[in-house]
């Protein structure tokens, strides 16, 4: 753990890019592959921002208008390969290397499929989304990825989509990092569901169900092998799961907590909410990420115990952080809030005559829905 805080500390802002216009800054990923140097951003004001890795300076802007997005996410093999969900029922594929504003190619659901989660399995051959409740109906929709730029402005229908195993929005997806047939699913109703898509069906895909007892707004994989789930909660809960142990008599639940502000301590302050989580292998630590109202992000150590702070980082953002993206590659740290701020942090660097802006906050146009279940966890093994 000490490895971990000494490089947390030596954490300082290198460069800083600004929307021109108020914007939160609601997701970050970063191109994958050799002489891969992009980030893109999702934004509020429904634009994806692509920038230079290095400088932070602006390359694209495109539009989603006039649907919301929820995401962005850049392919793992192809590192111009860029996507996003919206809620005009389509995920877009665009390339980052065309100066064209218009998708390479659309993903199109089933009718009524307004989608506000997805992720791109870890080989690049599957596209996962979920959608939001309408009426009865929720689904997590399949597509095959392949081909993507092969032809301009192609549009792909669906492989096929489960609808069972959440009553609810469908907040979050995100596939295993090196096994491409697992992907873990979080929902408002308050499950985190696990499936193995290589079933032939829903029922059988479904290993496991853990039950946050509130709103997922964040779920992950951790653990050696990646064979641990986490997730946040809308109301800054904070659950940890344990798949090894299905088979087994030991606890599946490795920490389960309501509300993180009310048991973190940190110095001359109080937790504000919980952004996220991200996994060190090498040092086999899972870290949550939360912050303060004024712009501080703060770092917990995750461990059987509790939540331990390991760092703060101040003097970057002047509101609520709601991004970050940790990058092993370099051990830098990418950050995005509502002041309209992208932050890019590295080990010892200086930032150039560029100082902390005031904020620059407006109404967010993203809403977000709390509710508590009640309902107890369950699992599922084969």
């Amino acid at each position: 753990m000490e490895k971990i805080k000494e490089q947390f500390s030596r954490l300082q802002i290198s460069q800083r890019a600004v929307a021109e216009d108020p914007t939160y800054l609601l997701d970050i990923d970063i191109s994958k592959g050799e002489g891969s140097n992009s980030v893109a951003v999702s934004c509020s004001n429904q634009s994806i921002r692509v920038y230079n890795g290095e400088t932070l300076s602006l390359l694209r802007e495109y539009s989603s208008q006039p649907g919301l997005l929820s995401g962005v996410r850049f392919a793992h093999t192809c590192k111009d390969v860029l996507f996003s969900a919206c809620s005009d029922e389509t995920v877009k594929c665009w390339d980052v290397r065309s100066s064209s504003v218009e998708p390479v190619q659309l993903f199109r659901g089933y009718p009524s499929n307004i989608f506000i989660s997805f992720d791109i399995s870890c080989n690049d051959l599957i596209l996962c989304a979920g959608t939001e409740k309408v009426g009865e109906d929720t689904f997590i929709v399949f597509w095959d990825a392949r081909g993507c730029t092969d032809s301009t402005s192609s549009s792909k229908t669906p492989l096929g989509a489960y609808s069972e195993s959440h009553n609810d929005d469908i907040t979050k997806i995100c596939f295993h990092p090196s096994k491409p047939n697992l992907i873990v699913s979080g929902s408002t109703d308050g499950l985190v569901n696990v499936f193995d898509i290589n079933k032939d069906n829903e029922e059988d895909a479904l290993i496991s169900t853990c039950n946050s007892d509130s709103s997922v707004s964040f779920i992950g994989w951790s653990g050696k092998e990646y064979q641990q789930v986490y997730c946040t909660t809308h109301d800054e809960g904070f659950c940890w799961w344990d798949l090894k142990q299905l088979e087994t008599e030991e606890p599946v639940t490795l920490l389960c907590i309501p509300d993180a502000r009310e048991v973190v301590g940190l110095e001359n302050s109080k937790l504000d909410y919980l952004i996220g989580g991200l996994y060190f292998e090498k040092f086999n630590k899972l870290i949550v990420v939360g912050g303060l109202s004024s712009g501080n992000i703060c770092l917990l150590e995750s461990c059987t115990e509790g939540l331990n702070s390991v760092g703060v980082l101040r003097g970057g953002h002047s509101a609520t952080v709601r991004s970050f993206l940790w990058n092993m590659e370099d051990d830098s740290l990418l950050t995005g809030g509502e002041d309209a701020h992208l932050l890019l942090w590295k080990p010892g660097a200086v930032e150039k005559a560029f100082g902390k802006k005031t904020s620059m906050k407006i109404s967010s146009s993203v809403h977000q829905r709390v509710r508590v279940h009640q309902k107890q966890f369950k699992s599922k093994t084969k």
